[in-house]
């Protein structure tokens, strides 16, 4: 194996061997083609679940810069600001194990609905909150409802989009989540101006926006085929897939061979009964892979260094000597644009780049970044060295680059990949459940040392004689662990078919059905392709069969 294999740039032999088998569907261009302008459409209302979470890391970041929020909550820091931040997260992790039991027997739509209502309240308490107790509850269900939304969304995404596009948006997904923090970031500059409460309280009134304009078209996005097939409701699933993928066609060879494949695929899953318990996250080799990947992912996301940035920015900036509130709000603002640009200019851009390259490139990059970032800092803070405040400034923004090149996007992607249909409500549950317990650390031990390890408050606007920099070191000492893990672990998925992934994963063992797409092609030629018995009445005969 030469370097470029190491490091992601070669050629899997497994994976290649799969993009060589890969059906090669015909090339569909969007805009030309009613159905799709249609779903590309809904596509984009799903990916807009993602700027709930990116919203609430950045708001939380910025109105501890407000004035007005820190007289009425009497400046809040250690433990008291750590556990006010994590709330949300707190809600997220009570949430996420009644996920896939709605997800899976209710559908994907339904769970969507639930969590954007439950958070248009939990945005209505925050905003008008008398006292901190009720923003305090209003924070609990900001999260609780966006578990649903978050995990259900890519879900859907995935299970509806055309092959051509599937890879695209899984990425993009996660990448608008700084297209919130956008938002956040330029409403908090302009409210910061009014000089009352209303400057902190209307950006939480906007929180929940998003998701009811959302609930509003859901009621025009069709189910995922998958769970209708699953179901055993496969004539819906049918028209669904020939309606967005083929104007209507049922018999054009891609739908056929997107539903053949799907529902042979669930009907080897549920004839094996490998399609509803936890426990089978651990029965098997690849699905005990699949367990470990999904947890690095949740925790390597969080862990990285970039929760300081995004929830604690104000005192990463106060700590390089940053004193002017609407400097730091320029900053914050300038820098989630540049996140923004990278992240989807990357995820579109999914298809040329092997996943393996982009982890390692990213993560790598972040290991680089910090160790400077450390080094800058202690400069800083023990020397007041010239311009090492500015250089740490220019590190953190660049250490964002490097993570906004596949984390923000690979994040769900990645996860969806390896995930077959059986396992995906619940795979992306642990992930979730991961990303959700990781920034509850990060956001309550954090605090406490900044607080340990702050300047003294003589010196607290030039960060005099702080140790900060101690905190980014054992960020810095993690990201390299990161690095070695993503290294042996993680294993190429571009190319093959959401179904097929699983033999990149599970070898000969995977239960994934054998289509043929020039077989199929033939067949419609031949006029041959018609309704197919119900899948109970199949799996029952397969079972039979074993017996």
């Amino acid at each position: 194996m030469g370097i470029k294999e190491i490091i992601g740039l070669g050629t899997d032999e497994k994976t290649q061997k799969l993009r060589d088998e890969a059906p090669k569907f015909e090339h569909v261009i969007w805009y030309k083609d009613p159905g799709l302008r249609t779903l590309i459409f809904y596509a984009c209302v799903l990916c807009a679940s993602s700027m709930g979470t990116g919203w609430d890391g950045m708001y939380m970041g910025v109105v501890q810069n407000f004035e007005s929020w820190n007289d009425f909550f009497d400046t809040p820091t250690g433990s008291r600001l750590g556990l006010l931040v994590a709330l949300y997260q707190i809600g997220s992790v009570c949430s996420i194990p009644l996920v896939p039991l709605i997800a899976d027997r209710w559908g994907r739509r339904p769970s969507i609905a639930l969590g954007f209502i439950i958070m248009a309240i939990g945005s209505g308490l925050q905003a008008g909150a008398p006292n901190y107790a009720t923003y305090s509850g209003g924070r609990v269900l900001l999260g609780f409802g966006n578990s649903f939304a978050q995990i259900c969304s890519p879900m859907l995404l995935a299970e509806l989009c055309h092959p051509q596009h599937r890879a695209r948006f899984t990425t993009v997904y996660n990448c608008l989540w700084n297209l919130g923090s956008l938002l956040v970031s330029w409403t908090c500059f302009g409210t910061s101006y009014w000089g009352n409460d209303w400057s902190w309280r209307f950006p939480a009134i906007l929180q929940g926006a998003p998701g009811l304009a959302q609930l509003v078209v859901l009621w025009w996005i069709p189910e995922s085929p998958r769970f209708l097939i699953a179901m055993d409701r496969q004539d819906e699933a049918l028209d669904i897939l020939a309606k967005y993928h083929a104007n209507g066609n049922e018999n054009h060879p891609t739908v056929q061979f997107e539903y053949r494949q799907i529902r042979d695929t669930i009907k080897m899953e549920q004839a094996a009964d490998n399609s509803s318990k936890y426990i089978d996250f651990l029965k098997t080799k690849g699905n005990r892979y699949r367990l470990a990947v999904l947890f690095s992912l949740g925790i390597f996301s969080q862990w990285s260094g970039n929760g300081v940035v995004s929830n604690y920015s104000a005192r990463l900036y106060i700590n390089a000597g940053m004193s002017s509130e609407t400097d730091r709000l320029i900053l914050t603002a300038g820098k989630t644009i540049l996140d923004m640009v990278v992240s989807i200019s990357c995820g579109l851009l999914v298809e040329r780049l092997n996943r393996r390259f982009s982890f390692l490139f990213s993560t790598g990059g972040m290991f680089i970044t910090l160790t400077f970032w450390t080094l800058t800092c202690g400069l800083s803070e023990q020397h007041q060295a010239a311009g090492s405040n500015n250089a740490m400034i220019f590190l953190v923004w660049l250490h964002g680059v490097f993570y906004s090149t596949c984390w923000s996007g690979l994040l769900i992607g990645y996860a969806v990949e390896i995930l077959p249909y059986s396992l995906r409500a619940k795979g992306l549950m642990f992930l979730n459940m991961a990303v959700q317990v990781a920034l509850l650390l990060n956001n309550y031990l954090n605090p406490l040392a900044f607080e340990a390890w702050e300047a003294n408050e003589e010196n607290k606007d030039t960060g005099y004689g702080g140790n900060t920099w101690r905190l980014y070191l054992i960020y810095t000492i993690w990201v390299l662990g990161e690095v070695m893990f993503i290294y042996f672990m993680y294993v190429e998925t571009r190319g093959p078919t959401l179904e097929e992934v699983a033999k990149a994963i599970d070898g000969d063992n995977a239960k994934v059905a054998n289509v043929n797409l020039d077989k199929v092609e033939e067949e419609v030629l031949e006029k041959e392709v018609g309704r197919i018995p119900s899948i109970e009445e199949e799996v029952h005969e397969m079972k039979a069969n074993k017996a």
